[in-house]
């Protein structure tokens, strides 16, 4: 079910699919997974009210592909579904974090940090690179 999940918000993020996976395919695969389980669960942690409507419109995607990624979290152990006992809406959910799910949080999060670190020294070194390209052509066109 989860790779169900994955592969409908790859298409959601128009990340090409081949029949042919290659590693980069499956690393942006495991970052999209990634991204997406840290956005679901942060947004539960911060509202364990929040409806899938909401969920879904916050994460920018449909209300199917929502539920079924929250299925999917819920079979992984990361997030718990439950209803309100008081409620007039016998369908509204309440989501609470399992301590899996925080597990998770906290391994995802841990790995996003590394990743956007690598990419702000990959963009320093550009950065740097396009001073040193300006800063010679300037000089050259000058002579």
């Amino acid at each position: 079910m989860a790779v169900a999940c994955l592969n409908s918000l790859i298409t959601a993020y128009s990340l090409p699919i081949t029949n042919h996976p290659s590693p980069l395919l499956d690393t942006n695969y495991q970052k999209m997974n990634e991204e997406i389980s840290y956005r679901v669960i942060k947004l539960i942690e911060q509202n364990p009210e929040i409806s899938q409507r909401q969920l879904a419109e916050e994460l920018g995607v449909s209300l199917g592909k929502t539920n079924y990624c929250l299925k999917a979290l819920i079979e992984k152990g990361h997030i718990k579904a439950s209803n309100f006992k008081n409620s007039h809406n016998k369908l509204a959910y309440s989501y609470l974090l399992t301590p899996e799910g925080i597990k998770e949080k906290v391994r995802i999060t841990a790995s996003f940090l590394k990743r956007k670190l690598a990419e702000f020294d990959a963009l320093q070194n550009e950065i740097e690179t396009l001073k040193q390209e300006v800063t010679q052509s300037s000089s050259s066109s000058e002579i």
